[in-house]
Formats: C-alpha cells, structure tokens, sequence
C-alpha cells in the first residue's frame, strides 16, 4: 500500500531517479500500478500545504509575501496533460512545461515557507496567471488572515488591476516595471519613457514619485542600477520620503528567495521528474513535491544546515560502508 508518508519519504530518499517504477522497484511486494494508482486516485491540494506551513511560518507586519511563478520543465514528454509551451525563466525561452504560481510568506532573513500554489492551465480552468495571483493574495489576507503587510512581485505581475487590488487591501508592494513602461511626472508632460527620465543624485537616493497609466494612486520610483551595469526599475505604493533605494533594493533582494526556492524544490525534490500522463496524478506528485520540500526545510532549520547539506548527508553512510568495503573492487592490473 502507498501512502502520501510513504510517498513523500521516498521523493526526500531517492538521490535521482523519482519515478513510480523506482519506487515499486525498492519496495516489497508492490507493482508500479500501485503506485500509479495512489497517484491517480489522491487528491491534494495547497490546502494541505498550509496546514503544514502555517504553524512554521513567524506572521508579522513586518514579514512579506512573494508572488512569482516557475515552469516544471517537461520538454521531453509528448502524452503528458497540463503541459503546454510557455516561457520559462530558467531556460530563457519557450519550454513544453507545467506552470506553477507559488505565494511565499518570509521573515526577510531566510526563514520563507510557500503557502499557496496553483497550477497554469487556463485551458482546464479559464484562469490566467494573473487570475491566480489576485485569487492567492485575496485567499491570504481574507481567509488565512496573514499579517505581512508588503507583497513583491516582478514584471509580469506589475499590471494596473494587480497594483490597484494590493494597494486597496491595504498592502505595500514592491515590484519591477519592464523598461518599455510608460511613466507620468507631470500632467505638462503627460507619459514619457523610463529611459528618458534624467535623474539627478538627489532623486537617485530617495526616487520620484511618478503616476502610471490607468493606476489611480502615484508610486514612487527608484532607479536601481547594478555593478554589471542592469537596471531595475522598482516602483512602490509607499510614498513614505524615508523609504529610500537602499530600501527598495533591500525588498527587491527579498524577491529572489522564490527563485531559491523553485530551484531547491526541483532539484532536491523532484518536481520536474513525474512521468505520469494524467493530470490528476502530475497534480498529486506536485503536492507532496512541496511537502518533502518542507520536511527538508525543517530538519535543515532543525540542524542548523542547508537544505542541499541534509539531502546529501542521506548518502554519507552508504558511502563510508563502501569505501570501506566495497562491492564493486576496481579491478587490479595482473
């Protein structure tokens, strides 16, 4: 019999391969359709994330929500449902994958836990990315009552109805325009290009406050530019003088603790790896993918370890025991 335990507990076990044959192939007395079968007939949901998450996570004010999205590449599968082509960020192109839309909640110190996922698949479902991150944030303020009261995002997720939903519950954001956004500075002027803004040292420090088209409430924006010489262009509700750039690229080096998670959850999980067609049981493997994840996550926290040291201390004895005897001798010249 296959259990969502059992099932979890081998995804954090097996070093590579994660597919439901392995899995029948190290167990006694179980076949493959046993294990294809539990995941068919499951059903979980990021509801049971957050029965997990929620007595981990240390909810304040002063926490933050994260909002981004990542693709489980599936280029090589043909039969797969949910799979589509769509752009992915680590690939830097188009990829055949399954989208996935995650809600981190995080102290800004590196203690972040995922809350809330939903899987892309307008064509199942009618929504659209966008859709999934005013339903999670609505779902996160109204129903899992979350006190964090700053929400980051990037550019894709910059539009004017997002921005006016964070803002109207009452919420700071921190989030990134693409460079072709049209900003206004004065009604005289009307919308000009980032670009074109001359900036002086004044300005560089505490930003400019800035109206963007169709937003009913100015933001202030900061030009942030990096030593390689990138730009990122943060814009924020806030429009407190004190908030500073260092302020804004404090937010925006929060941001990416998502992008360590979507890298953590496929390697050491292995989120991309289910072969199942069907997308109940890529669904199921999804789930319990961020369970192992935090099973991880916690034993790492408990042991004062990175999340890649505890997978890899798994497979310290079984290397020690074959250093010291090993089965396979390499084999000696006569």
């Amino acid at each position: 019999m296959i259990t969502r335990m059992k099932y979890v507990e081998y995804l954090i076990s097996t070093p590579v391969n994660y597919t439901c044959s392995n899995l029948a192939d190290h167990l006694d007395n179980v076949s493959h359709d046993v294990v294809t079968d539990y995941l068919r007939q499951e059903r979980l949901t990021a509801r049971h994330l957050w029965e997990l998450t929620q007595p981990l996570i240390k909810d304040e004010p002063e926490a933050y929500l994260i909002i981004d999205d990542s693709v489980q590449n599936k280029q090589y599968s043909q039969s797969i449902e949910l799979v589509k082509r769509q752009y992915s960020g680590a690939e830097g192109g188009l990829v055949r994958g399954i989208g996935v839309v995650n809600l981190l909640h995080t102290d800004g110190k590196g203690q972040f836990y995922p809350i809330d996922f939903r899987i892309y698949a307008k064509k199942h479902d009618g929504k659209t990315k966008n859709d999934h991150f005013r339903e999670m944030l609505r779902h996160a303020i109204g129903d899992k009552q979350i006190k964090a009261r700053t929400v980051l995002f990037d550019s894709w997720y910059a539009s004017w109805q997002n921005l006016k939903l964070v803002h109207r519950l009452g919420l700071t954001f921190y989030t990134v325009l693409k460079s072709n956004r049209l900003v206004s500075l004065n009604k005289e002027d009307g919308y000009i290009h980032l670009d074109a803004i001359k900036w002086t040292a004044e300005q560089m420090r505490d930003g400019i406050v800035v109206k963007l088209n169709k937003v009913p409430f100015k933001v202030r924006l900061f030009k942030l530019v990096a030593t390689n010489g990138d730009i990122n262009w943060v814009i924020t509700n806030d429009l407190d003088s004190t908030r500073t750039a260092q302020v804004a690229q404090e937010a925006n080096d929060v941001r990416w603790e998502v992008e360590q998670f979507h890298r953590e959850l496929k390697q050491l999980a292995g989120s991309e790896k289910c072969q199942c067609r069907k997308q109940r049981s890529q669904r199921n493997h999804l789930a319990c993918c961020y369970h192992a994840w935090l099973t991880m996550k916690v034993k790492a926290f408990e042991l004062q370890k990175t999340i890649y040291q505890v997978k890899a201390d798994l497979f310290t004895d079984y290397l020690r025991t074959e250093l010291r005897s090993p089965r396979i001798p390499a084999i000696q010249v006569a």
